[in-house]
Order: structure tokens, then C-alpha cells, then sequence
């Protein structure tokens, strides 16, 4: 198995005349400041620093497709994007070229040449979702940017065994927060992971989640339905009632997007970027 966010690049394709190369980027960001990944009319967002970059690098107005759009505010440690160029550039040497041209809360980390049909978005097969949370009496200062604030206790022990009914493929309704009140057109989803751990030595918890693909708000709304387990507020047997009766208003509050980290992005066949987390 190769290691996390190592890129395995095919041999670089000669550029010529008005042909192009595809490259793929993995992307670190600070999702603070920024409305999410996808270009917005007036906000500013993670794609179009990105594709700014590209344009002072290229010299060429190009857009880039990312692996995952992301909401405002949240955060990724890996973000996987592909675009065509019109030259080539050493693998190693793309990130430092860019870099040089991203604030300082977006960072390519690695890069690499890839096939012509690579699609970073269409090719995954599962990511990976990290929620955090500051749990503790005094709310976060340094943690306060990428953790959300739960002053009360928690019972984990609790909160592991309701994660444990949240496994496997099913109709996740009642985990979705659709922005026009309408019903998902395909709410089965595949969810593969959904743990509960205590940082070791701090007062963080961490709710991973791992899947296919996930509805809107799905990994927030999760994490807030095992808050409200953690504070008893829903019985941890009660979960699967929430699948049965597949009613957003069972389940828990959607929590903020800063606690949100996409962690890693899984790909298939020999793939361009592997990430076991």
C-alpha cells in the first residue's frame, strides 16, 4: 500500500502547438475565509485562487475541477483538483510555482502529471471527513478556527455505539439539510466508517466519517446527531428510527462548518492519489 497523499504520476506527455497536459493538484486550505470550493458570482472561493494561480503560472485562463465542492467554511487537508495546461513543468516543481502565487490559507502540497481521462471528481471511490470538537468548558482560541465549541459533557461511549448503527448503505434522508426543502432525488449513500475518538492528552473529539459520497450537510448533520446522543438528548438505539422514518427533524443540529476537514480522497485502479487514513 503506498503512503498518505502520495502522487503516483504517469510519464510526462509532450505539449505541443495548441495540444494540453492534465495535471493533478492535492490542495491544503483554511476554509475560514473562503464561501467553499466551488466559484462564486461575488464570494470569494477556493477554485478561483486556485485558477488565478494557474493563470499566472500558464499564462492561460483555465478551470480547474475539483474532487469535492465543500461549504463555506470548512477545511481540507487533502483537496484533490485536475486542469489542463498547455506545457509541462517538473511534478516537484508545480507546487513551488503556484505556491508563489496562493495566499497564505491555500497551499498545494504535491502535484503530478496524470492520464488525459483523469477526472478528480468523477474518479474517487470514498473520501474521508474529520468533524472536531472543542469539548470543554472554555471555549477554543487557537483551536477556535477549525473546531466547533460543545462546553457540556459528553458521553462517548454513547456517542461510539450510535456511530456504530450509521454503517452501510442506506437511505440517509434524515441526514440531509436540502437548501430548497426538497427531497433528495437518490438519498442511498454507502458509508463505510463513522468513528468516535478523544484526542489523546486534549479536549478534542474527533468524529470520523468515511463513504462513496455524501448528501448536502450529511457528515455536519451526523456529527450533530451524536452530540445530541453524547448529551442525551437521543437515545443511541434510537438511530436506526431516524433511517425508518427518514425525518430531518429527528435527527441532531447541523454543526458548524469550521469544525468540517475533508482529510483524504481515495482513488481506484493504480490511482493518481492514494490516502488510507
Amino acid at each position: 500500500m503506498t503512503d498518505p497523499m502520495e502522487i503516483v504520476s504517469v510519464s510526462p506527455v509532450p505539449v505541443t502547438g495548441t495540444e494540453s497536459m492534465r495535471i493533478a493538484l492535492v490542495a491544503e486550505f483554511d476554509g475560514t475565509d473562503f464561501s467553499g470550493f466551488q466559484l462564486q458570482p461575488r464570494d470569494r472561493s477556493v477554485q478561483q485562487v486556485l485558477e488565478e494561480a494557474i493563470f499566472e503560472v500558464y499564462g492561460v485562463r483555465r478551470r480547474i475541477f475539483g474532487c469535492s465542492r465543500t461549504d463555506a467554511g470548512v477545511h481540507a487537508r487533502m483537496h484533490v483538483s485536475h486542469v489542463d495546461v498547455p506545457f509541462s513543468i517538473p511534478d516537484d516543481k508545480i507546487p513551488l510555482a503556484l505556491n508563489a502565487h496562493l495566499p497564505e490559507d491555500v497551499c498545494i502540497l504535491r502535484a503530478a502529471t496524470v492520464a488525459s481521462d483523469f477526472h478528480a471528481r468523477f474518479d474517487t471511490i470514498g473520501k474521508t471527513y474529520v468533524y472536531r470538537i472543542h469539548n470543554a468548558r472554555i471555549r477554543p482560541c487557537i483551536d477556535r478556527r477549525n473546531t466547533a465549541h460543545v462546553p457540556g459533557f459528553l458521553d462517548i461511549e454513547a456517542m461510539r455505539g450510535a456511530a456504530l448503527h450509521m454503517v452501510g448503505t442506506k437511505d440517509y434522508t434524515a441526514f440531509s439539510a436540502r437548501p430548497d426543502g426538497d427531497r433528495v432525488v437518490n438519498p442511498i449513500r454507502t458509508i463505510r466508517r463513522v468513528e468516535v475518538a478523544r484526542f489523546e492528552g486534549s479536549e478534542i473529539i474527533g468524529i470520523t466519517v468515511e463513504g462513496e459520497s455524501f448528501l448536502y450537510n450529511m457528515v455536519r448533520i451526523i456529527a450533530g446527531t451524536l452530540v445530541y446522543v453524547g448529551q442525551g438528548k437521543i437515545p443511541a438505539d434510537r438511530i436506526e428510527v431516524l433511517f425508518e422514518k427518514r425525518d430531518r427533524r429527528l435527527a441532531g443540529k447541523t454543526m458548524p462548518a469550521c469544525g468540517l476537514t475533508l482529510e483524504s480522497v481515495k482513488y481506484s485502479s493504480e490511482g493518481y492519489v492514494s490516502s488510507p487514513f
